[in-house]
């Protein structure tokens, strides 16, 4: 099995400041209020389990996968529910968390999806963000970074189902 050490983007150190702030500003802009949080998976999962430690809020989790890459580093442009939440939303406050908005066809996909639920506020927190390749018009409301176009791994991102356990975001094949 290939093993190589990817470019390191973004630090574990610096991940985690970024979250720190985005876990302060997610509890005043709900500030007493119950939160709704929907991890995208797989990707988002590590961005999502440390971002709820920040969050201050009376919070109940529920997970939900759609996948429009499978195991390309290029979106197969149509997006698939592969597995749904299980919570009733409907005036509910909602905050999705994303590891990576890029083209925006995925997130577009939820919001639509999540908007004939009648929540009361939906909100997007996105890991990374890719302006180069959106095509999708999206808000994203906390942001961690934005970020080249460079397909990156780590941190729960992956290529092929490997590389989600590094503890910072790297660059795929970058001086391989």
């Amino acid at each position: 099995m290939e093993m190589y050490t990817p470019e390191t983007l973004i630090s574990e150190e610096e991940i985690a400041f970024r979250i720190d702030a985005l876990g302060k500003a997610i509890t005043a802009d709900f500030e007493n209020e119950e939160l709704i949080v929907i991890c995208v998976l797989k990707g988002a999962f590590m961005f999502c389990s440390d971002l709820i430690k920040k969050i201050n809020l009376p919070l109940k989790l529920e997970f939900i996968s759609l996948s429009s890459y499978g195991d390309n580093t290029q979106s197969s442009g149509s997006v698939r529910l592969e597995m749904d939440i299980t919570a009733n939303v409907e005036g509910k406050n909602v905050l999705i968390v994303e590891d990576i908005v890029d083209s925006g066809l995925t997130i577009k996909t939820l919001l639509d999806t999540l908007s004939v639920r009648k929540p009361k506020k939906v909100k997007l927190a996105s890991l990374l963000f890719k302006p180069i390749k959106l095509k999708h018009r999206v808000t994203i409301d906390y942001l961690g970074f934005e970020i080249e176009d460079k397909f990156v791994i780590g941190y729960g991102l992956d290529y092929a189902g490997r590389y989600r356990e590094l503890p910072y975001i790297g660059v795929l094949n970058a001086g391989n």
